[in-house]
């Protein structure tokens, strides 16, 4: 077994940690007094980890990863844990959801069945449905629509939150956030792993990311990484510092890249190596959604293409 090391300058470490990670800051959450209680990695990478503003749930799953990093290859401030298995402690899953291609292209969330139509015949690759309703029935049948619309293409349709109606309509796939997941029992989860269903989940940090991948899930969303006005987020803003190290401890999985993403944004959501991009505003509020979506597929076709030519893991 390992040894774990133990660091004589504990609050030197801390900070050499926070300034080899200054891009992951998020002042918001900070707790720029955080010390360390101890000399043990823990002690350290969890005290960095809280003056660089990752809550404490995060804090604790990454003060665990740098513990177990540190014990194979000794503690250095520059590194990051970044191995799902081996730092996180999180194996591939024996029986996981049913796979999606790692790169899903342009991922537009839209509000009806309608605008699922419409972005399918102008060839957006995967779409997702968030319809908001209460009526049980209409929820059924804008799935039913929305589901037909998609039908003879090859676009990859998923369901926010109506799993059972999604199964029931036969769609590609369905989204979860953390909440619904939460919900699902034993039996729900059974039933959805074995209808053929995709699964992606919704992550706004460590904590959650390990709660998904223990589910084996089709696919991680990573976000929010920028501001959004669509919904109120439970967590701030991520960053592009966080999502580069998100992704790359996702990496064995297809992972979608969502929050206030733009045609703007998406060269340095691309450097970060995700492999997708989750879009709502920059189309549903285009003035010509269509075209607006042609130019983000084609500015996002051509940035994956550079960062696949050797540049894909940038750090």
């Amino acid at each position: 077994m390992s040894r774990r090391p133990t660091i004589s300058d504990p609050s030197q470490a801390v900070a050499a940690i926070v300034a080899a990670h200054s891009d992951q800051a998020i002042e918001r959450d900070a707790d720029p007094v955080a010390t360390a209680a101890d000399g043990s990695v823990y002690a350290v990478a969890y005290a960095a980890a809280r003056r660089l503003g990752f809550i404490a749930d995060d804090a604790a799953v990454l003060a665990s990863a740098w513990t177990r990093r540190a014990a194979r290859l000794g503690f250095d401030p520059r590194d990051w844990p970044d191995d799902a298995a081996e730092d996180f402690g999180l194996p591939r899953h024996p029986q996981p959801f049913a796979p999606c291609p790692m790169q899903l292209g342009l991922y537009a969330v839209l509000p009806d069945a309608a605008w699922v139509a419409r972005m399918a015949e102008a060839g957006v690759p995967t779409l997702q449905l968030r319809f908001k309703h209460d009526d049980p029935a209409r929820i059924a049948a804008e799935v039913r629509a929305a589901v037909q619309a998609v039908q003879g293409s090859a676009v990859r349709l998923f369901i926010n939150d109506h799993w059972r109606q999604a199964l029931e309509a036969g769609a590609y796939g369905v989204h979860l956030g953390q909440e619904d997941i939460a919900a699902l029992t034993a039996e729900d989860v059974a039933t959805l792993r074995a209808s053929g269903l995709r699964l992606g989940v919704s992550t706004h940090g460590y904590a959650e990311m390990v709660r998904a991948w223990r589910l084996g899930p089709s696919y991680l969303a990573l976000g929010a990484v920028y501001p959004t006005t669509l919904k109120a987020m439970p967590t701030a803003p991520q960053g592009p510092g966080r999502l580069r190290a998100y992704a790359r401890l996702a990496r064995a999985l297809p992972t979608v890249a969502i929050g206030g993403i733009g045609l703007e944004q998406l060269p340095e959501v691309a450097a970060s190596g995700v492999g997708s991009v989750a879009v709502v505003r920059a189309i549903v509020q285009a003035d010509d959604p269509p075209a607006a979506a042609r130019t983000l597929m084609q500015r996002w076709d051509a940035l994956r293409s550079r960062y696949n030519m050797g540049h894909s893991d940038p750090r």
